[in-house]
């Protein structure tokens, strides 16, 4: 089975001139094979390709809509209800049949529907930051750290109530799989399992050192294995306090003038010689 479509672009990728082959969304693709049926898209410059199908528009407004006014959608739905019988009892102008005959033995031709419905979805490219989160539509969803790297791109698989974060490449069991969360609601939100940033680190082996860790460390004085832990930044800190408490003499710039026998520093301007 077959079904004819216009060249839009939920159906096709690209334009192409007459003859060539036509690129497929692979949206459409997907669609396609979960309902087992061929596309089958019109070609270019013929708009009366599927007129058949555009006429059952014009009938419907010619014989249920055209001169009457409908209060409510119900009395609408109500009133095409009534005309439906009436048009299946017709013979269809094409092939001569009685249109509801035609119309059950089709029906009998069609295969079943699948347990599971298609879901359509958004598909897009997104990087993997170093805190292993993703942005997606003004918001953050994690992905696991030991099966990603920064800067690596992922598939974001999106539907209104599931994100799904997928691998551009399969890892060795065929699964591109990565992560499973709820849609956020709003904008700015942190969707995290914080088993994903297992692997992560965790900053457990950061030291802080005063810079004088390099000095000498005294010894002990009597029995013991060795200088205990830290000796050498506190008696750093020793030393810079017993810097801090020298006293320190205070003497007036002049001794250093008369020491160096240079002119004595004054603040005085030169008198100003007048005519």
């Amino acid at each position: 089975m077959s079904i004819v479509y216009d060249r839009t672009k939920t159906v096709v990728r690209r334009h192409v001139a007459p003859g060539k082959a036509v690129p497929l969304h692979p949206e459409t693709v997907a669609f396609a094979g979960h309902y087992v049926f061929d596309v089958d898209v019109l070609a270019a410059y013929r708009p009366t390709g599927k007129g058949r199908v555009e006429r059952q528009v014009a009938i419907v407004r010619d014989h249920v809509l055209a001169g009457r006014a409908f209060s409510s959608i119900e009395e609408n739905d109500a009133a095409f209800a009534a005309w439906v019988p009436l048009r299946r009892a017709k013979v269809h102008g094409t092939h001569g049949e009685v249109i509801g005959v035609r119309a059950a033995r089709d029906h009998t031709a069609l295969r079943p529907l699948p347990a599971a419905p298609y879901v359509v979805v958004q598909r897009h490219l997104r990087y993997v930051g170093k805190d292993c989160l993703i942005a997606f539509d003004a918001n953050l969803y994690s992905v696991p750290a030991s099966r990603v790297q920064p800067r690596q791109l992922v598939e974001v698989r999106a539907t209104k109530a599931q994100i799904t974060l997928h691998a551009t490449t399969p890892d060795h069991r065929g699964e591109t799989l990565l992560a499973t969360h709820s849609r956020a609601v709003g904008r700015s939100c942190r969707v995290v399992d914080e088993r994903h940033w297992d692997g992560l680190p965790t900053g457990a082996g950061r030291r802080v050192t005063t810079g004088h860790d390099d000095l000498p460390t005294p010894r002990r004085q009597g029995r013991g294995d060795g200088p205990e832990p830290g000796a050498g930044s506190l008696q750093a800190l020793l030393n810079r306090a017993a810097a801090a408490q020298v006293e320190v003499s205070r003497r007036p710039l002049s001794v250093y003038d008369e020491l160096t026998g240079t002119r004595p520093f004054t603040t005085d301007n030169p008198t100003k010689e007048t005519r």
